[in-house]
């Protein structure tokens, strides 16, 4: 684990917060018609606007970001059941004791990301959305902007993704990566238990 940074993606990697997200996508979904389970398939660690934009190819811009309004609407409050994902406040703990500066690419916008970080109990030194990026995930520019951020080369990065999407933009950034919940990436995890161990071996 020869890194000196460590980039998280937010939802299913820090915060437990799948159940919130596909409440929303289920909702939004019988508004336009559509089938949920499909658009969830394409929907998760993807931004709102370029998931819709796929879905509903035939809407202008201006519609798009409209719908994608919407759907984060729906979740903004819908935090009932939003935490810590198994091991997250553990690892962070770690990190600070290593004395490794770590951060979080999100493709949720600012006020969902602080909303769903506070929530779970997460204050995150440095935080990058959708907002503050140009192109959501796969494209590697919120990876590349955190580690700047940080005053990391990318290449010295860990990236930890849930998310095809998110390694993909981790791997064009130039960072090694990690991945949960069966993702392909360099460094398989069962969940965050298994990188602390790896970082304190």
């Amino acid at each position: 684990m020869d890194i000196d940074a460590v980039l998280f993606d937010m939802d299913g990697t820090l915060v437990d917060s799948d159940a919130a997200v596909e409440r929303a996508w289920h909702v939004w979904s019988a508004e336009h018609g559509l089938d949920p389970e499909a658009v969830i398939a394409v929907a998760h660690g993807s931004p709102a606007e370029r998931t819709i934009h796929r879905l509903l190819p035939h809407l202008d811009d201006a519609a798009v970001a409209a719908s994608a309004a919407r759907q984060l609407a729906l979740q903004y409050d819908d935090l009932s059941d939003v935490t810590a994902t198994a091991g997250a406040r553990h690892l962070l703990a770690t990190l600070d004791r290593l004395e490794l500066p770590w951060a979080v690419v999100t493709s949720a916008d600012t006020r969902l990301a602080k909303a769903r970080l506070a929530a779970a109990g997460i204050d995150a030194p440095v935080l990058v959305t959708v907002d503050d990026v140009r192109a959501g995930k796969p494209d590697p520019e919120g990876y590349r902007h955190a580690a700047d951020l940080l005053g990391v080369a990318p290449g010295r990065c860990l990236v930890v993704e849930d998310a095809a999407v998110g390694v993909a933009a981790g791997r064009a950034a130039g960072a090694r990566t990690a991945g949960l919940k069966g993702v392909a990436a360099d460094i398989p995890l069962r969940d965050l238990r298994d990188l602390t161990a790896l970082l304190t071996s």
